[in-house]
């Protein structure tokens, strides 16, 4: 991460900035994408529009890269390879911010999902309790039983919750 921002950075604006937390780490780099590129385009082979190329020459000779246009891909890959989540790449802030995600279940990129706040919660109740049960969703957050039914089964379909058993003993769980 650090090596593509340098190879991509702007050296006339702010400085690359890195943060560390105790669940992600994220560094941005100043300066929109080049033209014709996106976030999506990061993640599948796409050429490279380095804005320091003679870094970018001197990186490729030493053996630091190996390809030009495939920094993200390696970055993305290196994450499913550890079995951590996809980074999160995209424009921030008039630059670009890459995140990386300690764990899948990681409040800050469960809220990325689009999921509700009650849904969030009900993650990290399954992930502190072991499980939890329709009616026990009803009783923590005051919802029907077909509001409860609908979003745990988002959760599932979503991948962050798995059902188990079927019927009155059924359950979810991560």
């Amino acid at each position: 991460m650090l090596l593509n921002a340098m190879i991509h950075r702007t050296y006339m604006g702010a400085k690359i900035q890195m943060r560390v937390y105790d669940d992600k780490l994220s560094i941005w780099n100043e300066g929109p994408l080049p033209e014709g590129l996106d976030e999506e385009s990061l993640k599948v082979h796409h050429v490279s529009k380095p804005r320091n190329p003679l870094i970018a020459d001197v990186c490729f000779k030493a053996g630091y890269i190996d390809s030009w246009g495939h920094g993200t891909l390696k970055i993305i890959n290196s994450c499913l390879e550890n079995e951590l989540p996809e980074p999160e790449i995209k424009e921030f802030n008039g630059g670009i911010l890459v995140t990386l995600y300690k764990e899948h279940l990681s409040t800050d990129l469960i809220k990325t999902k689009g999921l509700k706040e009650r849904q969030v919660k009900a993650i990290r109740y399954v992930k502190d309790k072991g499980k939890i049960t329709n009616k026990e969703y009803q009783e923590i957050f005051g919802v029907s039983r077909g509001t409860a039914f609908r979003e745990l089964k988002e959760l599932v379909e979503k991948n962050f919750l798995k059902l188990s058993l079927k019927g009155v003993a059924s359950y979810y769980k991560i």
